[in-house]
């Protein structure tokens, strides 16, 4: 274990902190920054006994420690600004992977400015959510060079079950995008179908064991079917970061020419979310917008 790079890891959100945790049990020496020092302690007491942790009260001085830097931020202002200080204090050959979802944009202008500065850079978003995180199990696309995915594999390992490498710079924010895309438009369509067997007067139970094992089947059918009909929302992504994700989405899409009706159609239905104070509900709150039918 004593080979192992040290690792800053920035940003200790709730995706971020069971990242950096896995991290310390993985053996890894982690030197960690969050914004809000609160988080940081709270995140201390609570996984510094797994390893060799410690905060920094700048994101420069976490970088200026490490040979492995990870962030794991909001959007692509937050990036930028943690950046900002922590870029000069890294030393040529560092590896700086990128857990954000941002957009293409400023993934290939970051990774630009690393291979001026002699740094390997990977934008590697993550599905999954708190639970994947959590439980190491999260799926990350990734984007860069082979050399900086060859690096960037070991350390990822220590919390993900799938590590693809989808290609160059920006190539793992625009496949972050599809899933998001896909992620939208399943949950449209479960939303109207939980309602409309809801208003059939059809067991619920019984409709879902009857059709999740043929062609309808998905995880969030699996998953978030029982909980939506139950009411129950509170799972870790919120609404507020799907738009922000669906906003770069439909950013790119107009980029490239792309039209994507049905994802700025469900991106509206967000906001009506949103307007019905679910902003911070998990993604399965889509289905608050629809009334319930007649039985």
């Amino acid at each position: 274990m004593d080979d192992k790079p040290t690792i800053a890891f920035l940003g200790l959100g709730v995706m971020g902190g069971p990242m950096a945790g896995h991290l310390l049990r993985a053996g890894y020496r982690v030197v960690a920054y969050n914004r809000t020092a609160a988080r940081a302690e709270a995140w201390l007491e609570r996984f510094g006994a797994e390893g060799d942790a410690s905060l920094t009260r700048t994101p420069a001085e976490a970088a200026g420690k490490a040979s492995v830097v990870i962030t794991c931020v909001g959007n692509d202002d937050d990036l930028v600004e943690v950046l900002s200080g922590a870029l000069d204090a890294m030393d040529r050959g560092t590896l700086l992977i990128d857990h954000t979802t941002t957009s293409a944009q400023i993934a290939r202008k970051m990774a630009e400015e690393a291979a001026q500065r002699g740094l390997l850079w990977l934008d590697a978003p993550v599905s999954g959510g708190q639970a994947g995180a959590e439980n190491g199990k999260l799926a990350i696309m990734a984007g860069g060079t082979d050399e900086a995915m060859a690096a960037a594999q070991p350390v990822m390992a220590s919390y993900a079950a799938r590590i693809v490498h989808v290609g160059g710079a920006g190539a793992g924010q625009t496949t972050k995008m599809v899933n998001q895309i896909c992620i939208a438009g399943v949950l449209s369509g479960l939303s109207e179908a939980v309602r409309f067997a809801d208003a059939a007067g059809l067991d619920s139970n019984a409709v879902l064991a009857a059709i999740s094992g043929g062609a309808a089947q998905s995880w969030q059918m699996e998953n978030r079917w029982p909980t939506m009909a139950r009411g129950e929302f509170d799972f870790g992504f919120a609404v507020d970061w799907m738009r922000k994700d669906l906003g770069y989405a439909l950013e790119e899409a107009r980029r490239l020419g792309v039209s994507a009706p049905v994802t700025a159609l469900v991106d509206q239905f967000y906001a009506d979310v949103q307007a019905l104070g679910g902003g911070r509900q998990d993604t399965s709150a889509l289905i608050r917008r629809l009334p319930k039918g007649k039985r």
